[in-house]
């Protein structure tokens, strides 16, 4: 009996995995699909073809926005590390009350809607001056990315003993160099998942995006905004769907790697 009952829990458990799996990758799949589709038609279909991904390579300006997104993810999820570590390493050893405040302050851009910061760092360029371009889009991308990185290394900081680190300056090692040969290895995996997070919430960015990049600039975000009205070209298809498999190569390789190196 109660074997029974094991059995037919596996059996609605697998079976809300497999539709929730459905709901997640099901659009996915459609959008791949579409994207070899001969026709723009998205209800039907005319036959299997290339030349959405060649449109995609020859189109000027979905590369400009394809660079600008990959060039400004990746600067301001690496100046966003740097800053965030030296955040995390600062607050790490502060006291218990101004930590506590601190920590409660990294917090409230996280929960805060991204419309208001949006707007509010628009005002706060136009206040200061500074023209709406590809800076205030660089500039706004580091700061709300600091909070991600700053909550990714924070943990890794707590599991390192401070010990080690006076042991190293005793026999004579600079701060620097102390820092760098060990304290640095026990926080690179933390540092390492604060860059990704930061990298890939710059890369989903749209609203902050929009209301920092001033005129005469795209990123992958607002370009497909600016389509929706006219209808989404299937060039664009093609495009996220090489992001997808990127994406997907990368985790396979990245979750793989080490049971690799541990059989080796």
């Amino acid at each position: 009996m109660n074997k029974t009952k094991d059995n037919i829990l596996k059996i609605v458990e697998n079976f809300y995995l497999v539709i929730i799996l459905i709901f997640l990758y099901a659009p996915i799949v459609t959008m791949m699909v579409l994207s070899f589709n001969n026709s723009k038609s998205r209800t039907q279909w005319g036959g299997f073809t290339l030349r959405w991904y060649e449109e995609m390579f020859e189109a000027s300006t979905v590369m400009d926005a394809l660079s600008n997104t990959l060039i400004i993810a990746f600067a301001s999820a690496l100046i966003a590390a740097v800053i965030g570590t030296a955040a995390a390493i600062a607050i790490n050893s502060m006291r218990r009350i101004p930590k506590t405040i601190v920590m409660g302050i990294t917090n409230i851009p996280m929960l805060n809607a991204d419309i208001v910061t949006g707007i509010s760092l628009m005002l706060a360029f136009i206040a200061f001056g500074i023209s709406l371009g590809f800076k205030t889009i660089l500039i706004a991308h580091i700061t709300f990315n600091i909070p991600y990185v700053i909550l990714s290394v924070m943990p890794k900081l707590k599991q390192t003993s401070k010990s080690i680190y006076e042991a190293a300056m005793d026999l004579g090692a600079t701060p620097i160099y102390a820092f760098f040969k060990v304290v640095f290895p026990d926080i690179l995996p933390g540092v390492l998942s604060g860059f990704l997070l930061a990298f890939t919430m710059s890369l989903d960015d749209f609203i902050i995006t929009h209301f920092t990049r001033g005129a005469g600039i795209n990123t992958l975000s607002t370009l497909i905004y600016s389509e929706v009205r006219r209808g989404i070209r299937p060039s664009m298809y093609a495009l996220s769907s090489i992001i997808f498999s990127a994406v997907l190569i990368l985790l396979i390789i990245t979750n793989f790697a080490p049971n690799f190196k541990k059989e080796k």
